[in-house]
């Protein structure tokens, strides 16, 4: 897991890169916690598009995710 700079995109304070991306390679997701959503985006692209989640249905991804 890296952290990133907050507030580089005026949307949360922290973003977590994903332990499993690379810095080079094509898996590279970054999340970040905010009241009431947990968002999501490419790390490669960070002015890029982004996608939110509410907090239990991320927490049902991550556990089905991790199950698999």
């Amino acid at each position: 897991m890296t952290r990133n700079a907050p507030g580089s995109d005026g949307f949360a304070s922290e973003w977590i890169k994903s332990s499993y991306s690379s810095n080079d390679g094509p898996e590279c997701v970054e999340v970040a916690v905010v009241p009431g959503v947990v968002r999501v985006r490419d790390s490669k692209d960070v002015r890029g598009p982004q996608i939110g989640f509410r907090p239990d249905s991320w927490a049902e991804f991550v556990a089905y995710a991790s199950a698999h």
